[in-house]
Order: C-alpha cells, then structure tokens, then sequence
C-alpha cells in the first residue's frame, strides 16, 4: 500500500510553469531606400549585443534633393536561420515607436507613414527627403512602449518606454 501511494505520488508532479522567453535580441537594422524603382540597402548590425565587439555600420549614401521610401527591416541573426523581429513589432505596433534623429537636420527630413492601431506613428515605413549635398549623422530609435498597471502609455511622444535599438549611421548626400 505504501509503494502504491509512493508510486502515484511521485507520478502525480505539478506541471512546470513555462519559461519567461527574454526580449528579442535585436543584432540587425537594415535601412532599404527606394528611388525610381532603385533600392539601397543600409545595415548596422551587432551579431554579440551591447558590450562585446563593435558594431558594423553601413555608411548611408543618398543622392541630394530626392524622396526616398524608407522600409525598415530588423533581424536577430543570433538565431538559425536568422529570425524576423519587424512582423513582432508590427503585431506589437501599438507598444513600439521609431524616431529618426538626422544630425543635422538640413540633410534629410524623415517622415513617418505607417500607423498603430490608434492612429499614432509606428515607423517601419517612412519618407526620406534629402537635402543638398552634406554629410552628418542618421540616429534610428526603437522604443518599447508597452501598457503598465494595464494602462496604454504610448501617445506618440518619445518620453515613455524604453530603448530596444539605439543605432547611428553616418550619412553622405552627393
């Protein structure tokens, strides 16, 4: 009787509660301008994160006074195959925020076209307007802005939330 009790006993375990997955790992950002059917690629990628071994960043190189689209594409490449983090964020669109801080501003003008659930910008696809011919900076922002205390945060502001990519990229306008 007492190994039959012992038996169901040890048979009769509560179910592990499922790992907490951590953030995605965000190692790749490609920029991909299209003019006049042309399209460009630029990447900044960081394959070991924040801490380890210096990123690679493409120089954007742009042709002065045109308008680009800009289609923004991130990867975790940590993984194999490489997984695609831009459909999440789409999903999550309501809890994310792309900024563009172009330095300085006279050589390109970003401006965001896709939208949240809410009508708030979410940045994955933009319009780039460059400048006269110049060099400077492009710093990209990704910033999560999930609900707290189940109360939504995000109102198209870069005040709230936290970073998930924070990359700078020379550019040249010639």
């Amino acid at each position: 009787m007492v190994l039959l009790a012992t038996t169901l006993m040890s048979g009769c375990k509560k179910d592990e509660p499922a790992p907490v997955e951590d953030n995605e790992n965000l190692t790749t950002l490609k920029l991909e301008f299209t003019e006049s059917g042309t399209t460009s690629t630029f990447m900044f990628r960081d394959l070991d994160g924040a801490g380890g071994a210096a990123p690679t960043i493409d120089k954007i190189a742009l042709k002065p006074n045109k308008t680009y689209s800009l289609a923004v594409e991130i990867l975790d490449e940590s993984k194999i195959p490489a997984t695609l983090i831009s459909d999440a964020i789409y999903e999550e669109r309501d809890q994310h925020l792309f900024q563009y801080v172009p330095t300085p501003a006279s050589i390109l003008g970003v401006t965001v076209m896709d939208k949240d659930t809410r009508g708030l910008p979410l940045g994955l696809i933009a319009n780039v307007k460059t400048g006269v011919t110049g060099t400077g900076k492009l710093q990209v922002v990704l910033y999560h802005q999930p609900p707290v205390n189940g109360k939504v945060v995000k109102d198209g502001t870069f005040n709230v939330g936290s970073v998930d990519f924070d990359g700078t990229f020379d550019v040249e306008v010639k």
